[in-house]
């Protein structure tokens, strides 16, 4: 009950939100990620939109995008695919120009974010009037599971680099489940140059110049049961250049 009161006055403004899910092999995820936004989206009486950005997947992703489109309807479902895969920052510019939300949210489609955290994003957002809410995996009852070894010590082990050389003023760096104000993201956007796992990164630290505020919900992360994990060697690689760039030019 006490959820659906504090849910309540939320109906009767104007702000909205829009949900930007960068897509690529993710047929088995996102029939399941986009009924619980749906679900806890109706639940809580946020108005909303989720924008599918697939980028070519060999896999028939788009095909099941139009299909969930039929079922939720096109004032619900937006279809802005591209035709190759191009980078994780020009899925978010791409996905802001068709977006009519005042507000933001970018999260993985592959259910390592729940979408249960987002009216807790949202609340947090009020409270403080926040430019950006990052989820932390690394605060109060936040948590990872489902990872092994290796990968939570590539997690922590970039997040207390970042921590250290760049001190950010935020718990967790490299994640990717957050809301913004919508001319926040935009002028962030303008001057991010990562790309990659950076890109996350670099998004805060850019924040933090800009004396944008920025709120924390702690969330519980989960791998992802469908589908490999986006995260190589190259990958690693490419972040520990970029985080020495960040701190070469910050």
């Amino acid at each position: 009950m006490a959820s659906r009161k504090a849910a309540q006055p939320n109906k009767d403004n104007k702000d909205k939100y829009s949900v930007l899910l960068p897509t690529y092999n993710e047929r088995e995820n996102l029939p399941l990620i986009v009924w619980l936004l749906v679900k806890y989206f109706g639940e809580s009486g946020f108005n909303y939109e989720i924008i599918v950005i697939d980028d070519g997947s060999p896999d028939g992703t788009l095909e099941v995008a139009e299909q969930l489109q039929n079922i939720y309807g096109k004032d619900k479902i937006l279809l802005r695919p591209r035709a190759k895969k191009l980078g994780l920052g020009t899925a978010y510019i791409h996905g802001m120009g068709h977006a009519s939300g005042n507000f933001i949210i970018i999260m993985d489609a592959d259910l390592s974010h729940h979408p249960k955290f987002i009216p807790q994003f949202i609340r947090k957002q009020k409270e403080g009037d926040y430019d950006l809410v990052s989820g932390t995996r690394y605060q109060g009852d936040g948590g990872v599971y489902g990872w092994d070894l290796r990968r939570k010590l590539i997690s922590r082990g970039a997040n207390f680099l970042t921590q250290v050389l760049l001190r950010p003023g935020a718990s967790d760096l490299t994640g990717s489940f957050r809301l913004y104000k919508k001319k926040v993201l935009e002028s962030l956007m303008e001057r991010c140059v990562s790309k990659g796992y950076v890109f996350q990164m670099e998004m805060i630290v850019r924040a933090r110049q800009l004396n944008y505020t920025i709120g924390e919900v702690p969330i519980s992360f989960v791998d992802r049961v469908y589908g490999e994990s986006k995260l190589g060697g190259n990958e690693i690689i490419s972040f520990v250049k970029g985080l020495l760039t960040l701190f070469a030019t910050t």
